[in-house]
Parts: C-alpha cells; structure tokens; sequence
C-alpha cells in the first residue's frame, strides 16, 4: 500500500472530499498507511486538503 492507491483512488472520485478514515475504509488498509501516505502527497501539490473543524481531521481531494 503506497502513495499511488491513494491519489488513484482520489483521481477515481475527483470532486468529492474524503477523510482519511473514509479512504482506508473503502480501501481496506490500515489508517495508518493512508494517514502516511497522505502526508507525503500533501507535500507534492498534488491533492488539496482542508480542516473538517473536527480536531485534527481533514478531508482531502485532488486538485
């Protein structure tokens, strides 16, 4: 599990915000290696991200 099922499954549903929680649901892999692998595509511009006002949540699209 990589960077890349992450911002292809984000590519898949362009336009719709997900959570990380969301993601690794529809995934099936651990929080963790999405919440990593988010942090890292955060750094490349690739996707956008926003705070959801819930502490220490964000959803995330691609751009």
């Amino acid at each position: 599990m990589g960077q890349q099922e992450v911002y292809d499954f984000l590519c898949k549903h362009k336009g719709r915000w997900y959570t990380s929680r969301e993601i690794s649901a529809k995934l099936g892999v651990s929080i963790g290696s999405v919440t990593m692998s988010l942090k890292k595509l955060r750094k490349t511009n690739l996707i956008k991200y926003k705070n959801t006002g819930k502490r220490n949540t964000y959803e995330y699209k691609v751009t």
